[in-house]
C-alpha cells in the first residue's frame, strides 16, 4: 500500500516541484550571499576604523607601531618562518595581525604583518590622526603644530581646530584650481585646437585667404588673452594653497612636514562618536562615487568609470534596438519562409554563443581601422596623421557591443511578433490599413514588451562585458569625459573608462594588492547596482507597456 502511495506521489509531479523549488532557493541564497559578501567587503572599507598603537620591547630594542588592523588570525608557530616553537602559546600558536601602517613614502609599504610576540601593550590613543593624501596613500601620526609660510601659528590642543579650518580653505582652493584647469583653461585649449584644425582644413582645400588668416588670428589672440588671465589666476591660487603646512610625529618618533595642498581630508578616528563616524562614512562614500581616481586607481573615486559605463550602455541600446527590431520584422513579417530564412535564424542563434573577444577583434579591424580610417580620410584630413575616428573610442565600443547583443534583440522581438494573433492583422487590413500602417500602429505597440525584454537582456550582458572593450575604446584613465560643455558636447571619438575594466585593472594590475582589494569589492558592488538600476528602469517601462496593451492581447 505504501509503495503504491509512493508511486502515485511520484506520478503526481510533486517531487519535481519540490526539487525545482529547492534549486531556486539554493540559487537565490547563493546570489544574495555573494552580493552580501561584496557589499560587506567593499562598503566596510569606507568606515573610519580605529587606529591602534602596538608597543614591542625585547632585549635588543623597543618599537612602536601605529596602524589600523585589517584582519587577525591565529596560526601555528612552525608555519611562520623565523619563529621558534617556544615563542608561541601553550598550544603552539601565535596571533598575527595584518595592519595598515600608511606612510608609504616613509616606510616603503603601507601594509605589514605583526605578531603578538614581545608585545608589551596595545592601546588606542585618542590624539592619533589619519590623513588621506593626494599621493602616497594614508598618513598616520600625531599632530604637532600648524605653520603659515613657515611660521608656527598653533600647537598643542588648539592645533587640531586650526588645522581643520585651514584644511577646508585648502580644499576650496584646490577645487577652484581644478575648475579652472579642467573647465575654463581646458575649454580654451579645445577652442585653440579647433582653430588650428580649421586653419589646416582651409589650407588643404586651398581656401586659406588673407581674410581667413586675419579672422583666425583675431580669434586666437582673444583666446590667448583669456588664457593668460586664467593662468595668472591659477598661479595666484597655487601660491595661496602653498601657504599652510603641518608638522606631525610618526611612529618612529621623527617629525615630518606635510603641506596642506597634499591633504584631502583628516580625522581622528579614536575620538569620533558613532554618529560622527556615520556622517564621515557617508561623506567618504560620496567622494568615492563622485571623484576622479588617483594613485594608479587605488585611491580617489570612480565617477568617470560610472559615467562611461552608463553612457556606453545607453548609446549601445540606442544603436541595437532599431537594427534588431527591423531585422526581426523582416524575418517574421516580410521574408518568404524557406531554407534560406531557416539558415539565417540558425546563424543568428549561433552568433549569441560567439565569444565576446571575437567581437572585439572584429570591431578593431572593421569599425576602427577600416570604417574609422576611411571616415578620417574623407572628413578629417586636417587632423592627419593623428586619428580622429580611426582609433578606439566610445562610438566603436557601443557599436561592437550592439553587434554582440543584436541576436538577443532579434530573437526576443520575433517571439513577441509571433504571439500576436493573426486576427488582429486581418482586422486591421480589413479596415483599410496598409501592411506598414498595421505594423506601425498595431503590431509593434503590442510587441513592445517583448522588445523591451530583449533590450533588458542586452543591457545586462553589455554592461558587464570587458574583453571586447579592451580592444575598441576603454582605457585605464581617461583625460576627459565623453560628454562636456565643448561643441559638439558628445564626443564619440573619445576613449572612456568602464567599471568592469576598472575592476580588472585595480584587481590584477595594481602594485599595491592589499590597498586595491577593498576597492575591487566596492567597484563590483557599484557595477551590480548600475546594471540593476538600468534593468529596473527598462522593466518598469516594459510593465507599463504590457498593462497598456493587455486588453488587445486578450
Amino acid at each position: 500500500m505504501n509503495r503504491q502511495k509512493t508511486r502515485m506521489w511520484f506520478k503526481s509531479g510533486t517531487p519535481w516541484i519540490w526539487l525545482n523549488a529547492g534549486a531556486v532557493a539554493i540559487a537565490l541564497v547563493a546570489v544574495f550571499g555573494l552580493l552580501l559578501l561584496i557589499l560587506f567587503r567593499g562598503m566596510s572599507h569606507f568606515w573610519p576604523a580605529d587606529v591602534d598603537a602596538f608597543y614591542y620591547e625585547n632585549q635588543q630594542n623597543t618599537v612602536t607601531v601605529i596602524a589600523e588592523i585589517i584582519e587577525s588570525e591565529t596560526v601555528p608557530v612552525d608555519a611562520v618562518p623565523g619563529l621558534d616553537e617556544n615563542q608561541g602559546d601553550e598550544k603552539g600558536n601565535v596571533t598575527r595581525y595584518l595592519v595598515k601602517t600608511g606612510n608609504r613614502d616613509i616606510l616603503g609599504s603601507d601594509f605589514r604583518w605583526l605578531y603578538d610576540i614581545d608585545l608589551q601593550k596595545q592601546e588606542r590613543p585618542e590624539d592619533v590622526m589619519v590623513l588621506e593624501r593626494i599621493e602616497w596613500g594614508n598618513f598616520y601620526g600625531y599632530l604637532n603644530a600648524v605653520y603659515e609660510d613657515g611660521e608656527k601659528v598653533a600647537e598643542g590642543e588648539k592645533s587640531w581646530s586650526e588645522f581643520i579650518s585651514r584644511l577646508h580653505r585648502s580644499n576650496d582652493i584646490r577645487e577652484r584650481i581644478l575648475q579652472l584647469e579642467q573647465g575654463d583653461i581646458g575649454a580654451i585649449n579645445y577652442k585653440l585646437e579647433r582653430l588650428r584644425l580649421k586653419e589646416r582644413r582651409l589650407q588643404i582645400d586651398d581656401e586659406l585667404t588673407e581674410e581667413a588668416i586675419s579672422s583666425l588670428a583675431v580669434q586666437r589672440k582673444t583666446l590667448d588673452l583669456e588664457y593668460k588671465i586664467l593662468l595668472a589666476e591659477t598661479q595666484k591660487l597655487y601660491q595661496q594653497i602653498n601657504r599652510d603646512s603641518i608638522s606631525a610625529v610618526v611612529m618612529d618618533g621623527s617629525e615630518v612636514i606635510v603641506p596642506l595642498e597634499k591633504i584631502v581630508k583628516a580625522w581622528q578616528p579614536n575620538k569620533m562618536s558613532f554618529l560622527s563616524k556615520v556622517g564621515f562614512y557617508g561623506q567618504t562614500l560620496w567622494m568615492f562615487i563622485s571623484e576622479d581616481p588617483r594613485e594608479a586607481n587605488t585611491e580617489g573615486g570612480i565617477f568617470p568609470a560610472i559615467f562611461g559605463t552608463v553612457m556606453m550602455v545607453l548609446l549601445m541600446a540606442v544603436l541595437v534596438t532599431p537594427f534588431g527590431v527591423i531585422a526581426a520584422i523582416y524575418l517574421s513579417e516580410y521574408a518568404r519562409q524557406g531554407v534560406l530564412i531557416r539558415i539565417i535564424r540558425i546563424a543568428v542563434n549561433n552568433l549569441a554563443g560567439v565569444p565576446s573577444i571575437v567581437y572585439g577583434v572584429f570591431g578593431l579591424g572593421f569599425f576602427v581601422y577600416f570604417l574609422g580610417g576611411n571616415i578620417d580620410a574623407l572628413f578629417f584630413p586636417e587632423a592627419s596623421p593623428a586619428p580622429t575616428f580611426g582609433t578606439p573610442g566610445l562610438m566603436w565600443s557601443s557599436l561592437t557591443l550592439a553587434l554582440l547583443t543584436l541576436p538577443v534583440v532579434i530573437v526576443s522581438t520575433e517571439e513577441g511578433l509571433s504571439r500576436i494573433p493573426t486576427s488582429l492583422r486581418e482586422g486591421s487590413l480589413a479596415l483599410g490599413a496598409t501592411k506598414a500602417e498595421t505594423l506601425w500602429r498595431v503590431i509593434l505597440p503590442m510587441a513592445s514588451p517583448a522588445i523591451m525584454t530583449g533590450l533588458i537582456l542586452a543591457v545586462a550582458r553589455a554592461a558587464g562585458e570587458v574583453a571586447p572593450l579592451m580592444l575598441v575604446g576603454v582605457v585605464k584613465l581617461a583625460p576627459s569625459l565623453p560628454l562636456d560643455g565643448n561643441f559638439p558636447f558628445l564626443h564619440l571619438d573619445r576613449k572612456f573608462m568602464h567599471l568592469g575594466f576598472h575592476i580588472y585593472d585595480v584587481g590584477f594590475q595594481s602594485p599595491n594588492v592589499e590597498a586595491a582589494r577593498p576597492l575591487v569589492y566596492a567597484t563590483s558592488f557599484l557595477l551590480v547596482v548600475v546594471i540593476v538600476s538600468l534593468n529596473l528602469t527598462a522593466i518598469s517601462i516594459r510593465n507599463r507597456l504590457r498593462e497598456k496593451y493587455r486588453a488587445l492581447d486578450g
